[in-house]
């Protein structure tokens, strides 16, 4: 049994590209805006990140949606339940009906993600620990009764890493780390402020114009 630690990866925009990713969708969301008020005439080489700024500013963030962002999470099956429950969003994700954990492409072993909450080798991580090795086992003995994976996989537990990719629109990701990262409407799971928290402050520096007004800690605020 393989046990890893939860993480992201942002696909697009590349945070690394000097800004032109960011600036690309400043423009786009620039463009539709200024659409409404019929000012295209006011648009200059660094109006974008002024006029986005605004955007948010006053609440009229309709026009977010046309510019969008992908992330792929690595995360256990409980908290990927979670964030594929916001449906203004597509989603891939690592099948247990299909990805058989027997075969060598998956060095015939299940990967677990460690609970960022359980300090190892005491009770607690220990419980953990058995418990995910007696449903690995579990696992393999019904495959080796000739059960199909999608069968098997009754038995994995909620610690089974998956990988996700969600792409979703601007709007729909500011109202994402409200819930997840900042909390506004209760407190999130640690393991979901694992992954969250650290994006968070990545996009806050990359694109301050849309999410810098977010709060990141968990503690309800917006």
């Amino acid at each position: 049994m393989k046990i890893i630690q939860a993480g992201y990866e942002i696909i697009r925009p590349n945070i690394e590209d000097g800004g032109a990713g960011r600036d690309a969708i400043y423009r786009l969301i620039e463009q539709a805006g200024r659409t409404c008020y019929k000012s295209e005439d006011k648009t200059t080489e660094d109006s974008a990140a002024k006029f986005v700024r605004g955007l948010v500013k006053r609440h009229h963030e309709a026009m977010l949606e046309h510019a969008s962002m992908t992330v792929k999470f690595t995360v256990d099956r409980a908290v990927a339940n979670e964030i594929v429950r916001h449906r203004i969003a597509s989603y891939a994700q690592e099948s247990t009906r299909y990805c058989n954990y027997g075969a060598d492409k998956f060095g015939s072993e299940i990967t677990v993600i460690e609970p960022c909450y359980l300090v190892k080798e005491t009770k607690g991580w220990e419980a953990w620990y058995k418990a995910c090795k007696v449903a690995e086992k579990m696992y393999f003995d019904m495959l080796d009764f000739g059960c199909l994976p999608e069968q098997a996989r009754a038995v994995l537990p909620l610690s089974t890493k998956t990988e996700l990719v969600m792409t979703a629109n601007m709007r729909e990701w500011r109202h994402f780390f409200k819930l997840r990262a900042a909390g506004v409407t209760g407190k999130p799971h640690p393991q979901m402020l694992e992954v969250t928290v650290p994006l968070l402050g990545e996009l806050k520096e990359y694109m301050p114009e849309l999410f810098g007004d977010i709060g990141g800690d968990g503690d309800g605020r917006a």
